[in-house]
């Protein structure tokens, strides 16, 4: 789930397209067909209807954001949200088919593995010696597959997806597409998605897709003010074939300490709980506003520098909450005091991201600059 995040990006990206300006296809030694960004859409939507294809491979996430130094969660190490945002970090995939699906983190002297092979679920850390057999109820699935099905685009056909998608943002992206990618040592299409805004911190966008399956290989973010990625996630290898039965066979080695909770207990367990970090983490999910539109989207929530730094009451219980709140206290030693018509606050700037608490009780985070984010702060 850690590792949604970067799915979630190339949702969003899919989301900011703009169709309003010609689409130029990059000059190159020609590898594959050519095609234009709307026809690569539609083609790899309909690819998506009919189900990803057996794999495997391993993907390397990259990320250069310029934050300060930040404490790690207790209890959660290297493979904690906080640990992802900086450094590289690997994952490898097998892909046997909707039943069969293993998913492996590596650590330095560790690994996790999230293995699926029919009816059995089975999370393994290595670091504790502990196997977890997850059992998911009928129900849960049910209701994410409801909301699954709200989320989705009305489109008909993958035209038409591909026409919605490319309308989103209009004239406010610069849509461009070369045929002559190579990744994972495979050919791909590469479209490259420029905001046109000066006030977002996305200098770039690259979504890489195979040139065979239309799968995509990798997913670059570049900032204003960086010539490298300041985050990428992609295969570094992939082989598009049924991978072993093996990769899916699981037995808890000899002296490990074996569980078997549902997957509700072990969402609940991964994740903070009201009053870890936040006292009402489920009503501040439906309290979050925006502000903006497009590339320079800003969200608004409602927080204290208290709830932040979880010095609120009923804040920083448990090793989860004590860990959250060190990060927001480590962030806010690096802000820097701003204010305007709307009042005063503290201001963060990262690569990519900037975000302002101010103080009336309120945090608004955007890949914007920060003056984009106090003009934002004056529209209450």
């Amino acid at each position: 789930m850690r590792w949604a995040v970067p799915a979630a990006t190339v949702a969003l990206i899919a989301g900011a397209i703009g169709a309003g300006p010609v689409i130029a296809a990059v000059q190159g030694d020609p590898v594959l067909p050519e095609r234009t960004a709307e026809q690569l859409l539609a083609s790899a939507a309909q690819a998506g209807r009919a189900g990803l294809k057996p794999m495997s491979g391993t993907v390397m996430q990259t990320a250069s954001l310029g934050l300060p130094g930040l404490p790690e969660v207790p209890g959660m190490g290297g493979s904690s949200p906080v640990a992802l945002l900086s450094g590289s970090h690997e994952l490898k995939v097998w892909y046997g088919g909707a039943d069969k699906v293993r998913f492996a983190l590596p650590g330095r002297m560790s690994e996790t593995d999230l293995i699926t092979n029919g009816d059995q679920v089975w999370l393994w850390q290595s670091d504790e010696n502990k196997a977890t057999r997850v059992k998911a109820g009928s129900g849960e699935q049910g209701e994410e597959a409801a909301r699954a099905h709200e989320a989705l685009p009305t489109a008909t056909t993958p035209q038409q997806l591909a026409q919605q998608l490319l309308r989103r943002v209009g004239a406010d992206t610069v849509v461009s597409v070369s045929n002559t990618e190579k990744v994972a040592d495979r050919a791909a299409y590469q479209l490259a998605f420029a905001p046109k805004d000066p006030s977002s911190l996305v200098k770039e966008v690259k979504l890489a897709l195979d040139g065979e399956t239309l799968v995509p290989l990798r997913v670059q973010v570049y900032a204003r003010s960086a010539a490298e990625p300041a985050f990428e996630v992609g295969f570094t290898s992939v082989t598009f074939s049924p991978p072993a039965a093996e990769n899916f066979a699981f037995t808890p080695p000899a002296g490990a300490k074996v569980e078997e909770t549902s997957l509700a207990e072990l969402l609940k367990e991964r994740r903070p709980e009201p009053g870890e970090g936040f006292e009402n983490a489920e009503k501040l999910r439906g309290e979050v506003g925006t502000v903006g539109e497009g590339w320079t989207t800003v969200a608004v929530i409602p927080v204290s520098e208290q709830e932040l730094t979880g010095q609120g009451s009923g804040q920083g219980e448990g090793p989860s909450g004590a860990g959250i709140g060190a990060i927001g206290d480590a962030l806010l030693k690096s802000a820097k005091p701003i204010s305007g018509t709307w009042g005063s606050g503290k201001v963060i700037q990262t690569k990519l991201v900037s975000a302002l608490l101010t103080d009336d009780g309120r945090l608004l985070v955007g890949a914007v600059t920060p003056e984009k984010l106090s003009e934002a702060a004056g529209r209450k």
